[in-house]
């Protein structure tokens, strides 16, 4: 069990962060895009957030108290964060009760049946979604154009293509601006780059999260998608739009940097950022699929333990 939370080879210095600390800080790094998403998509996202967080919450709660554990627990803010991560990737059409559901599942199935926070394997606001993707197929393939803040107007799903499925099968191309300032159809937290590069700055600095992912994630993607996109411009987005576009930006500073399912090594984030990356690829170029960021961490997420197995920092103090 020690290997497990060993994040460098020793001596280790402790700068006085506990996990509801950092758990708190990266909720509140997410704040600017969760507001750029509920001005943009109007109450219905408000609603999706508020439903998302509280339906982890009270899961987290209730396998707290089923397994005689200190309540107090729900408050560490991993059920809260979860919930927000969950949110941040649901269209802003999805029915509020299975926003529920998906709330539901993500801390059941995907942390608490692991054992709770630690022991699990995949991502659980990713395994909410992705329960709810094969659950609710329709609803989380129908997306809005943004209606921008009004208030207790219901935002209907209609026919609008996101822009990542909007090239892919139409070979349209999003206004890069419009992508980065979240004028697109897309999941509430993806749209606004903007928004979310401003919290992962903030991430970066404090060092809450390894660099390495998010670099070999965005970095892997960049250097494979120029010379696809050289080769066939009308086939193979720009290298810029596959950054900007869906939910890469979203996936590599704040799923994919889950301390929890990502390895602990400095090499083995560099790999799990390059799978990750590499995936990413094959999923949006020669995949049914237009969007791979989802299938791509939980993938790397299994892979984690085996990765952490082969680099495993030696001791300090011990030669070999």
């Amino acid at each position: 069990m020690s290997e497990k939370y060993l994040i460098t080879s020793s001596p280790h210095l402790n700068e006085g962060e506990t996990v509801t600390k950092i758990m708190w800080k990266v909720f509140i790094s997410l704040l600017p895009a969760a507001a750029i998403g509920i001005y943009i998509f109007g109450v219905a996202a408000l609603l999706i957030v508020l439903i998302a967080v509280a339906s982890a919450m009270l899961t987290e709660f209730i396998f707290l108290k089923a397994r005689k554990m200190e309540t107090w627990r729900v408050l560490d803010g991993s059920a809260a964060l979860t919930g927000l991560i969950l949110a941040l990737t649901l269209p802003p059409t999805l029915p509020l009760y299975a926003v529920a559901i998906g709330g539901v599942a993500a801390i059941g199935l995907g942390k608490q049946i692991f054992g709770g926070l630690g022991n699990n394997i995949f991502n659980p606001a990713l395994v909410g979604r992705a329960i709810l993707s094969a659950t609710y197929p329709v609803f989380m393939t129908s997306w809005s154009n943004p209606s921008y803040w009004k208030l207790l107007k219901k935002i209907d799903a209609v026919n609008v293509a996101t822009p990542l499925a909007a090239f892919k099968f139409e070979g349209q191309l999003a206004d890069i601006s419009n992508l980065f300032f979240g004028r697109v159809a897309g999941s509430i937290g993806e749209t606004s780059v903007l928004a979310l590069l401003v919290g992962a700055v903030y991430l970066l600095y404090k060092k809450y999260i390894n660099w390495r992912v998010p670099v070999g994630f965005l970095g892997t993607v960049l250097i494979f998608s120029i010379p696809f996109y050289l080769i066939n411009p009308t086939k193979y987005a720009p290298p810029v739009f596959m950054l900007l576009a869906g939910g890469l930006i979203l996936g590599a500073f704040y799923i994919a940097t889950d301390p929890v399912t990502s390895p602990f090594t400095d090499k083995g984030n560099w790999i799990f950022g390059i799978g990750a990356g590499l995936l990413v690829i094959i999923i949006r170029y020669f995949g049914g699929l237009p969007e791979g960021v989802l299938y791509s961490i939980l993938f790397m997420n299994a892979f984690t333990p085996i990765i952490n197995r082969y680099t495993k920092p030696k001791v300090y103090g011990v030669d070999g």
